[in-house]
C-alpha cells in the first residue's frame, strides 16, 4: 500500500455506539391486561389513545384483544323469537305513564323471564352491554 491510503484510513476515526438498555422488559399481569383492554371497548374509546395512555403500541393492545376475547369470528350468529301482538303489553308503575307512544316501542323477552323494552331512540351500546348483564 502507498502511505498516501495509509494515511487516509487512519485518519479517519471510527464512531462506535454502544447501546445499552437500562430497563427491563415490562411485564403486564392478566389483570392489567384486562382492565386495559376493558378500557379499549368502551363506546368511544381511541384504541390509540388508550395504547399511547398506558405506554403500548396499538398492535400489543390488538394482540391482547385477541387473546382476551378469543376469535369471535368463528361464532355462530343465532336468531331470537319475536312475537307480534296487536296490543302492547301495559307496564305496571311510574315507566307506564312515561311512554305516552307505542310506536317504535320494542320489548326483548330472554329466556328465564327477563324482558327490556325500549324505543327507537336507544343507545345501542347501552343496550347491548344490559343485554350482556341479563344473558350472564
Amino acid at each position: 500500500m502507498s502511505a498516501h491510503m495509509s494515511d487516509r484510513m487512519s485518519s479517519r476515526a471510527q464512531r462506535i455506539e454502544v447501546i445499552t438498555r437500562g430497563e427491563r422488559r415490562r411485564r403486564w399481569s392478566l389483570e392489567e391486561k384486562q382492565a386495559i383492554v376493558a378500557e379499549s371497548l368502551a363506546p368511544h374509546a381511541s384504541i390509540m389513545a388508550v395504547a399511547r395512555k398506558h405506554g403500548i403500541g396499538t398492535g400489543q393492545l390488538y394482540g391482547w384483544r385477541h387473546q382476551l376475547l378469543g376469535d369471535r369470528r368463528n361464532e355462530v350468529p343465532s336468531f331470537a323469537r319475536v312475537e307480534l301482538t296487536h296490543q302492547p303489553r301495559r307496564l305496571a308503575g311510574p315507566d307506564a305513564a312515561a311512554s305516552t307512544s307505542p310506536f317504535g316501542l320494542i320489548e326483548i323477552v330472554l329466556p328465564g323471564g327477563p324482558s327490556v323494552r325500549v324505543d327507537a331512540q336507544v343507545d345501542e351500546h347501552a343496550l347491548r352491554r344490559v343485554l350482556a348483564v341479563l344473558r350472564g
